[in-house]
């Protein structure tokens, strides 16, 4: 028989273990081996898990964040500063004598710019004064042969009238001589003087009338004369008008308001009419940002912009939506697509919309051209 083995007196603290008591020491002999392996691990692997874990929720994040803005805001980098740049043409040739601006200089509506020579203009407007002066000197000479010719007719007139009462005295005179002759009351020379004087009267009245006709055609044809030479002294005149607008133009004004800018122009330079010298660019901008035809939905007029400009990058100012264009761009350019040739192959359009500023921009160097991100609140 075995013997049973009683436990040494230095063993008081013994005491035999249970299951969950083994469990438990189990589970904290196995987190501490896996503390001290973690603690033992090199850095590389520490870095291959989080690394992964962190670069995930980075881009979980932004995609949240980036539905929501889109949801709330619209952006595009497809936008720019515009104005109204006021190209300075001559509207007459010639030789520059006088320049009275500079690069980037301010001038007001209405300011000299440069003076073309006038000589060749003032001597053009002389020769207009002097032929539109004699032209009324020879419809004054006109208007009076008109006015003789007119008397002339009244007097033909008369003298027709006067004529044809001779006229018939003599026919009457001849008619009763005539019986008399025949019933021999009368001589036969009485009878041809009477008929004498009839065809006298008679040819006397016929050269009246003659008279009267030619009275009345010299008087058509100068009433005829001083109308075309009316119409000439009007056409005179109108080249008088004309020189003095062109002696006018030798000075270049301002149109309006603004900044000198891409000034060609030099002291001596021989201008073409239409030549461009220069540009006049307002104080007045805007931008035209050109959103994507998806990005639409929700813009309306009056929506409030944040406009981010890349020269003041630390600066936002306010802006509205002004209005929408009602064609896309590619629509309103000079050459147009047309879809209708060959195979098609969709392409995302893009529409210009114009944002007007709602803050002071005087104080800032903001200018046609300029890079622009507007970001639009549609909602």
């Amino acid at each position: 028989m075995e013997e049973k083995k009683e436990p040494n007196k230095g063993d008081d603290d013994f005491k035999p273990l249970n299951k969950e008591e083994i469990e438990v020491k189990a589970k904290a002999r196995i987190k501490q081996r896996k503390e001290k392996a973690k603690k033992n691990r090199p850095e590389y692997k520490k870095k291959r898990v989080f690394v992964p874990v962190t670069t995930a929720v980075i881009l979980v994040l932004i995609g949240l964040f980036a539905a929501i803005h889109s949801t709330f805001f619209q952006s595009t980098d497809d936008a720019f500063v515009e104005g109204r740049l006021v190209t300075v043409a001559p509207r007459v040739s010639g030789p520059v004598v006088k320049l009275l601006v500079d690069d980037n200089d301010e001038v007001e509506a209405g300011t000299l710019l440069i003076e073309i020579d006038p000589t060749d203009y003032e001597v053009k407007l002389h020769q207009a004064e002097a032929k539109l002066a004699e032209a009324k000197a020879e419809l004054n000479v006109t208007e009076k042969e008109v006015d003789k010719d007119q008397a002339n007719v009244n007097q033909s007139v008369e003298d027709i009238t006067s004529a044809k009462s001779k006229m018939e005295f003599a026919k009457s005179d001849y008619d009763r001589y005539s019986k008399m002759y025949k019933s021999g009351i009368v001589s036969k020379q009485a009878f041809e003087d009477s008929k004498t004087k009839y065809e006298v009267s008679e040819a006397n009245n016929k050269s009246a009338e003659e008279r009267s006709q030619a009275a009345k055609h010299a008087l058509a044809s100068n009433i005829a004369k001083t109308e075309a030479m009316e119409a000439n002294i009007k056409k005179l005149e109108a080249e008088v008008e004309q020189a003095k607008l062109n002696l006018q133009y030798t000075k270049v004004y301002a149109p309006q308001a603004g900044k000198v800018s891409a000034r060609s122009v030099e002291m001596g330079n021989y201008l073409q009419v239409g030549q461009p010298i220069m540009q006049i660019v307002p104080d007045e901008v805007w931008v035209v940002a050109n959103f994507k035809e998806i990005q639409l939905t929700h813009m309306k007029e009056g929506q409030p912009v944040s406009i981010k400009i890349d020269t003041y990058p630390h600066k936002r100012f306010k802006g509205e939506v002004q209005s929408i264009q009602r064609a896309t761009g590619a629509k309103s350019s000079l050459f147009p697509p047309e879809n209708a040739v060959g195979s098609y192959v969709k392409i995302v359009q893009r529409v210009p919309v114009k944002i007007v500023f709602k803050e002071d921009i005087s104080n800032y160097n903001i200018v046609p051209g300029m890079s622009v991100v507007p970001k639009v609140k549609v909602k």
